[in-house]
C-alpha cells in the first residue's frame, strides 16, 4: 500500500489491493520544507507512528495524547485561536535526506502529521499550518487501513 498526496489537487490517494481519494487541505502557505515555515513537505515519507486508535471521532489531541475533550463548536468558540488535531494522527518521517529528512527540514521533527480537523473546516483548500488535514469520518476509515511504515509521497 502507498498513500500518495497531491497537492495540487487537494487530494489524498490510496494505492494498493483497492483505490480510493479522500479530500484534503495541505497548507495555507504551500509547499515547503524549511523548519518553521508552516509548510507542506514534499517528497517521500513514511508513517512513523499512530494514534488516536479507538478513540471516538472529533476527539481532541493534544501532544498526541487525548485530552479528554471532544471537539464542539461550543469548545471552538472557547479556544478560537486552537489549532485542532481531531480524532487520529499519522505522524509522517520523511525518507529524502536534505529535502524532508535531517537538519531544519525534517518533517518528523516538524511534527508533519495527517490528522482530523473540524467538519466545519474547508477540504480542498489549502489552510492548515503544514500538515494535512482530513474529515474525521474519512481518516478513520483511512486510519484502520495504514500501518507504521506506509510509504507516503507527497508531490506538488
Amino acid at each position: 500500500m502507498e498513500l500518495i498526496i497531491k497537492l495540487s489537487e487537494q487530494c489524498l490517494e490510496v494505492h494498493g489491493d483497492h483505490s480510493e481519494r479522500f479530500a484534503i487541505s495541505s497548507a495555507r502557505n504551500g509547499a515547503g520544507e524549511a523548519m518553521g515555515s508552516q509548510a507542506t513537505p514534499r517528497g517521500r515519507h513514511v508513517v512513523r507512528a499512530r494514534f488516536g486508535a479507538g478513540l471516538p471521532q472529533g476527539a481532541v489531541l493534544t501532544g498526541r495524547k487525548f485530552s479528554g475533550e471532544i471537539y464542539t463548536p461550543a469548545l471552538a468558540g472557547q479556544h478560537p485561536d486552537r489549532d485542532w488535531v481531531l480524532t487520529r494522527i499519522l505522524w509522517l518521517g520523511g525518507l529524502d535526506a536534505g529535502l524532508n529528512q535531517g537538519g531544519s527540514v525534517d518533517s518528523f521533527q516538524r511534527f508533519i502529521y495527517i490528522h482530523g480537523t473540524p467538519d466545519s473546516e474547508p477540504m480542498g483548500t489549502p489552510a492548515s499550518h503544514g500538515c494535512i488535514r482530513m474529515r474525521n469520518a474519512d481518516l478513520v476509515r483511512l486510519f484502520d487501513q495504514v500501518p507504521v511504515g506506509t510509504l507516503v509521497t507527497i508531490t506538488e
